[in-house]
């Protein structure tokens, strides 16, 4: 494989980005919410273009995969450079809720460009990360005649649910999904404009707690007093689970939590911070403070455990009333890092929520199924080649980032391909408002990321 190769595909590109943008407006305008209780027709609607758009690229095999009662994924390949990597592209085509529609400023499956942003919901998320494979792969056979690499690409139709049932299509289709290595679509850049190489994800350990001291609410003039609150209870419960700083106070949670290396404390300490910046993107509010203790908000956004009460209940706006209530309800998040068991944080969790009750309450605590947090080696000819496409692709260095959400399915992939190398890197930006309302990307940046990709199969190609 020549330059002239890499030059051909990029130059055809070029000719054709307009044409790519039209198929990702195309996908967006396609309400595909895998969430129970939307229609399922649009989902699999969406799950049929996906492939036909691949048969359209080029890909050979195309075709649906399933398993259990969930929707498909889009599957496609091409094996015609014998002695070369193969290359498994993952990315997903459902998309969350639209949400609060009141509050887009034009309809979230009618995709609308506006100062150089696509708007529509699944544009970041995932479609546009689908489309950059896609592209890479398209400009490659019909500018070049051939690719570089082999190349299987997967679009899943279930990530924003939980994937759950990923592992099983991956492992009843192991031989059809075997690869070298793993490029995933789903994360956002540090900035617009700014590539970045994902390498590690927090994982989560959720429950929900409820803490009850009456058979039913009662008036609380008439009873007021010697009857425990239970939502006073709850709120005390909560109040114990962090310190004055926001840090994370379960005793023994953070025992095992991997302290930062030399090298990485170097990768967070070279990324810029403007307070401004931080607190437009993060919308936090003026005077309220950065919290978590010392370190950079990196730092502790990536590589620290976190708490937060994702919701609470006790009665509710609409319904209050002069009682004491029977029942107060929440729904806690850990966030977890390297090396904490999940396992391991959940008991530490439920013991803590338990043996804090207070005036004798009863608290029943539910956990939910946890997930593991994901670190990559950032040494090694895969990572390398990520950087330097990517900074080809932008023209300009990339930086090496966490992030603090977490995505189960990336340890599912690489653990169920054999422990491969995985490269992480999407589409979106801090602005990007994936799973909020006006959700977009940055139509320069996804151009940006698609020559990357193009630059990425180049590079992999030319591995020792």
């Amino acid at each position: 494989m020549t330059g002239s190769d890499r030059s051909a595909a990029l130059e055809h590109f070029t000719l054709h980005a307009k044409d790519h943008l039209q198929d990702l407006m195309d996908l967006v305008r396609i309400p595909s919410i895998s969430f129970p209780g939307f229609d399922a027709a649009p989902v699999r609607t969406c799950a049929d273009s996906v492939a036909a758009l691949l048969r359209k690229q080029g890909f050979n095999d195309v075709q649906l995969l399933k398993t259990g009662s969930g929707y498909p994924s889009a599957f496609g390949q091409w094996l015609e450079a014998p002695g070369r990597p193969t290359v498994l592209l993952y990315a997903h085509y459902d998309v969350q809720p639209a949400g609060r529609e009141e509050l887009w400023h034009s309809r979230p499956f009618e995709p609308t460009v506006r100062e150089g942003r696509l708007f529509g919901r699944g544009a970041a998320d995932d479609k546009g990360g689908a489309m950059m494979h896609i592209a890479a792969f398209s400009s490659w056979l019909r500018g070049a005649g051939r690719l570089p690499v082999n190349v299987r690409i997967l679009i899943e139709g279930e990530e924003e649910v939980g994937s759950s049932n990923l592992e099983k299509l991956l492992t009843s289709h192991h031989k059809l999904i075997a690869a070298d290595m793993v490029v995933i679509a789903d994360s956002e850049n540090f900035d617009t404009g700014v590539p970045s190489l994902t390498a590690s994800l927090r994982g989560i350990v959720t429950v929900t707690v409820e803490v009850r001291s009456l058979s039913s609410s009662v008036h609380s003039g008439t009873w007021g007093g010697p009857l425990p609150d239970p939502v006073l209870a709850l709120a005390r419960i909560l109040a114990t689970l962090v310190d004055d700083q926001g840090v994370p106070a379960v005793p023994g949670m953070l025992d095992t939590v991997r302290a930062l290396s030399p090298r990485d404390r170097k990768h967070l300490d070279s990324l810029p911070f403007h307070e401004d910046a931080y607190r437009k993107q993060s919308k936090l509010l003026d005077g309220v403070s950065i919290t978590g203790g010392p370190g950079t908000v990196y730092e502790k956004m990536w590589r620290r455990p976190s708490v937060a009460v994702n919701a609470i209940e006790a009665s509710s706006r609409k319904q209050a009333a002069n009682i004491i209530n029977d029942v107060a309800w929440a729904r806690i998040g850990v966030r977890i890092v390297p090396d904490m068991d999940p396992h391991r944080t959940l008991e530490l969790l439920t013991d803590h929520l338990r043996e804090r009750a207070p005036w004798g309450t009863q608290v029943t605590v539910t956990p939910e199924s946890p997930s593991r947090w994901w670190r990559t080696d950032t040494d090694g000819p895969v990572f390398e080649a990520g950087l330097k496409a990517l900074e080809k692709g932008y023209g300009r260095k990339p930086a090496i980032i966490g992030a603090g959400g977490s995505i189960p399915f990336v340890r599912t992939i690489t653990e169920t391909l054999g422990g491969v190398p995985a490269l992480l890197f999407g589409v979106g930006d801090p602005y990007a408002a994936a799973h909020s309302e006006n959700e977009s990307l940055v139509i320069a940046d996804w151009e940006s990321a698609c020559r990357s990709m193009v630059h990425l199969f180049a590079e992999l190609g030319s591995m020792k």
